[in-house]
């Protein structure tokens, strides 16, 4: 199951019906937001993880965050922390509040629902990509990368992590895997 799917299913669309009454949307405009912000964000998280400590972190950030909770109970995006984290999180994604607010101005064009909505929406959809990641990193047992055929991460990921379009990302992560830790 990719990320989008395993976000728009957990607890039969809890986590959707969740964010989109936080911000006043139905679930015609939190599918739209969530098909957009999901791909965007993992895209991002594909370059990333493609720098010499992204893997690492990325990994680091799994195993030790509580981000689960997010999908198992989408009651917690509604906590008062839930848009620190979130903005934490779209930090090391991201990087900048710039990219921030390009990826909300690009993806409030194309949903139609504006730049201003994406904004509010960014943290909260980043805590519930980080909480689905991590339920199948979790699912996947410990933290390491499953094999892709196991229904694990690296298949949640999916074209997150084929950086080459190939079809698979096995090839991909071994050569983040190698740059990471200084093969090649």
């Amino acid at each position: 199951m990719n990320i989008l799917d395993s976000i728009m299913n957990a607890g039969n669309g809890a986590a959707a019906r969740q964010i989109g009454s936080q911000l006043g949307l139905d679930e015609a405009q939190t599918a739209a937001a969530l098909s957009a912000l999901v791909p965007a964000l993992s895209a991002s998280l594909r370059q990333n993880i493609q720098t010499p400590d992204g893997l690492a972190g990325l990994v680091g950030a799994l195993s030790g965050g509580n981000h689960q909770r997010y999908v198992d109970d989408p009651a917690a995006l509604a906590d008062a922390g839930t848009v620190a984290e979130g903005n934490g999180i779209l930090g090391h994604i991201l990087g900048s509040k710039d990219v921030s607010r390009q990826v909300a101005a690009a993806t409030g064009a194309q949903t139609g629902l504006g730049p201003d909505v994406m904004k509010r929406l960014l943290p909260l959809v980043a805590t519930l990509v980080m909480g689905a990641m991590s339920r199948q990193a979790a699912a996947g047992g410990a933290s390491s990368l499953p094999p892709a055929g196991a229904g694990g991460l690296l298949e949640m990921l999916g074209g997150a992590l084929d950086s080459n379009r190939d079809g698979s990302a096995i090839d991909d992560i071994t050569g983040m895997i190698g740059r990471t830790f200084g093969r090649s």
